[in-house]
């Protein structure tokens, strides 16, 4: 049998401290920077996801949109939809979002799975909130959003330069089609 004396409660105690707290990081990619000033209330709504870095809780999805509303707690819904091209089928995924800090700065903590967040960084939006790129925590996250199904090529040209600049592979984005409707 083992037994635990207080140092070692202690001990377990911060590991888990530590390993929750490492779970729940958000961070922003060296070099990028959120954008300022930054008005959630323009943010919400409905965008289209034009492209995206593909990990596992989007792949196959095509006709993805995420739709941000405010909640009554002062944290705001995320509404994640995409169709499953494999399934044939729709998926939705509802998280929540609040600021890392100031609420005048584009860099937000984004949870689908209860206690852990992810970092959702805004770090390029047109004046009219048409069009964004967001960073997440590190360089395998990156998504290019329209108010439309589509992008002009200027503005996709310019949020492609600034990814690459701040180191993301821009050549491995999934570009999500829009072709159908609900």
């Amino acid at each position: 049998m083992v037994r635990f004396n207080k140092v070692h409660v202690a001990l377990l105690a911060g590991a888990g401290l530590l390993m929750l707290s490492t779970a729940t990081a958000v961070t922003i990619p060296k070099g990028a920077v959120a954008v300022r000033p930054f008005y959630i209330d323009k943010f919400l709504g409905k965008w289209y996801e034009i492209a995206r870095l593909d990990y596992k809780y989007e792949e196959d999805l095509n006709n993805v949109t995420a739709t941000y509303s405010l909640r009554k707690d002062g944290a705001i819904r995320v509404d994640n939809r995409g169709y499953d091209y494999t399934k044939n089928k729709w998926k939705e995924s509802i998280g929540k979002a609040k600021f890392v800090r100031e609420g005048d700065l584009g860099r937000l903590k984004v949870s689908f799975f209860g206690p852990f967040y992810a970092g959702y960084n805004v770090i390029a939006i047109d004046r009219s909130y048409k069009y964004a790129l967001v960073a997440g925590n590190n360089l395998k996250y990156l998504w290019i959003l329209s108010r439309e199904t589509t992008i002009p090529d200027n503005v996709k040209e310019n949020y492609l330069a600034k990814a690459r600049e701040i180191g993301y592979d821009t050549d491995a984005l999934v570009w999500c089609q829009h072709d159908k409707e609900e």
